[in-house]
């Protein structure tokens, strides 16, 4: 039986490192901003939604190596974890508005799943008490939004390279994070 209670269980999920998600959202929009280089528009398309539906998955392989181990049936449940998992399905959700705009003007697609699914780290910075989810939220919705008016040529393109640079910065902040909460024994 575990009685962990509910903050004990936020320490734990506070002091986690957080860097095989964002790696792995950091290494997909940099292969979909390569796409949107070398292929068709219609390429393009496909990369964002298999892109982005792999993120979650590419994040679970990435874990093993940044000793998050996403898998490890040994780690006591987190509620926390729990929670994230519910933001990363609202993440998802959201498709039920990219597409629509999608079928109207299939160049909105980088701007709509590039804003939506950026809003999960908001919650996430509630949960870890830290500035770096807002950051990334806000940051990111501000310039995806700058660069789809400012560079419609290319929103294939500027738009994932400038959420690759949201990801850059933000795994900065998470490595230099000073963790200040310890979990009570």
């Amino acid at each position: 039986m575990d009685y962990r209670t509910l903050e004990q269980q936020r320490l734990e999920f506070i002091n986690q490192k957080f860097l095989a998600t964002p790696l792995a959202g950091l290494i997909i929009w940099a292969l979909i901003g390569t796409t949107g280089i070398f292929f068709s528009d219609f390429i393009a398309v496909w990369a964002v939604f298999i892109g982005t539906g792999s993120i979650v998955y590419l994040g679970l392989f990435l874990s093993k190596f940044t000793g998050e181990n996403f898998l490890d049936k040994s780690r006591p449940k987190n509620e926390f974890d729990t929670l994230f998992l519910y933001t990363a399905g609202q993440a998802i959700l959201v498709y039920s508005i990219a597409i629509p705009f999608f079928l109207i003007d299939y160049t909105s697609l980088p701007l709509t799943v590039g804003i939506l699914t950026g809003l999960m780290w908001l919650p996430f910075s509630w949960i870890v008490k830290h500035w770096v989810g807002i950051f990334h939220a806000l940051i990111r919705t501000i310039l995806v939004l700058a660069l789809w008016y400012l560079l419609p040529e290319y929103r294939f393109i500027a738009i994932p390279f400038g959420i690759v640079l949201i990801y850059i910065l933000t795994l900065l902040i998470l490595n230099h994070r000073k963790t200040v909460y310890k979990t009570k024994s």
